[in-house]
């Protein structure tokens, strides 16, 4: 058993610039699952197309090339290149308001799903982490808010299905996030680790709503939440055997399960980013997101086939991982069929800012007073 090409395939990677350096093509070149790109990354479809065809054209089998692209304050790619989406509130008051111009909130949520896919995919883009199926229980959550479709546990659930759907009917992989639910926490897992007080009744009652939805429509993926639940566990729950236990055997997820960023605080700061890889991992993490930092990739994907060759990492669990990773890279379109010219044609066309127009418009129209208790107001 190779150990180092299987933990290689446990780890999406970030890069720094425009363009890939010679160090992070070697990153590359070593089996990595995936890379993610950030604003950093970005200046115009035809340059994001030619980096993610460099990428693919650098890794010796099929390489994601992921990106965040949710709606609202959470997109990556922005106009006036790139057709930009209203928050996932607003698609939950469109709902709320019986939809518009004939078409339900459901179907409104699979066509926008639909629109992000074609223009992901025109850029060589083949997995989005959307969509949010955090629940907006907390007014104060600093982190979530405005991504949540509703404080309806089945509305999330519906439209973030819907959502997911369209994306993945247009050839790109869907990830729902953050299991077990990130939405009632008053902290912001970027900066510290959050803890929760709730039981699994309530889970089951809220937060795992969406996600067992997200189960039964065979999503190709969930994101973990770095937040402890301190009723069944100490650990966060990226890094507990509990919650993802929870989510194998109880939701019944069967799609590959990846970590939020390591390099975020609430890991980084507390277990560090290179045993928060092997922990995660052990725990039932397929793959572990680590964005910014060369050297810690690299010692992620060491950390990881160090654990497995002497313990304790069970060998079965990252050939369990890496298979589930290889099975996601399916949605891995090769560098070939990337056509960076025509890019910027397939990016904001007319007919897709019309229909991001018109929802707004409609909105407008049937806005209805908002409860102060439900909702947080944020700026886009």
């Amino acid at each position: 058993m190779d150990f180092d090409t299987l933990a290689a395939r446990c780890v999406i990677a970030g890069i720094q610039g425009l363009a890939p350096t010679a160090d992070e093509l070697e990153l590359i070149g070593r089996g990595v699952a995936g890379v993610v790109l950030f604003r950093r990354n970005v200046e115009s479809p035809q340059q994001v197309a030619e980096l993610s065809q460099a990428l693919k054209a650098a890794a010796k089998g099929p390489l994601l090339i992921s990106i965040d692209q949710e709606g609202g304050r959470v997109q990556r790619l922005r106009a006036p290149y790139w057709t930009e989406l209203p928050s996932m509130r607003r698609l939950g008051e469109i709902d709320a308001a019986g939809g518009i111009s004939g078409m339900t909130g459901t179907a409104v949520a699979e066509r926008l799903g639909r629109l992000v896919a074609r223009e992901l995919s025109a850029c060589g883009i083949d997995y989005d982490y959307a969509p949010v199926l955090d629940v907006d229980t907390n007014p104060n959550n600093p982190v979530i808010a405005d991504r949540s479709f509703s404080r309806d546990p089945a509305r999330v659930a519906r439209l973030g299905i819907a959502f997911a759907k369209g994306l993945e009917a247009e050839g790109v992989a869907s990830c729902a996030k953050h299991f077990p639910g990130h939405g009632d926490t008053s902290q912001d897992s970027h900066k510290v680790l959050p803890r929760l007080a709730h039981d699994r009744e309530r889970l089951w009652q809220v937060e795992l709503v969406p996600f067992v939805a997200a189960a039964r429509a065979g999503l190709a993926s969930v994101m973990t939440a770095h937040v402890r639940f301190e009723a069944f566990d100490r650990l966060p729950a990226t890094l507990s055997p509990l919650a993802l236990q929870l989510l194998r055997r109880d939701v019944g997820f069967q799609g590959a399960c990846i970590s939020d960023d390591l390099e975020m605080n609430a890991i980084a700061d507390t277990y560090g980013v290179v045993d928060g890889a092997e922990l995660a991992i052990g725990a039932g993490c397929d793959g572990v997101l680590v964005c910014h930092t060369l050297a810690l990739q690299h010692q992620a994907i060491e950390g990881i086939a160090r654990g497995a060759r002497a313990g304790p990492l069970p060998r079965e669990r990252l050939a369990e991982a890496a298979a589930r990773m290889e099975k996601l890279q399916r949605f891995a379109r090769p560098a070939a069929s990337i056509k960076p010219e025509a890019a910027a044609a397939a990016c904001a066309p007319a007919e897709h800012a019309a229909f991001v127009e018109g929802l707004a418009v409609s909105l407008a129209k049937a806005e209805r007073p908002r409860d102060p208790t439900e909702w947080r107001t944020t700026s886009a």
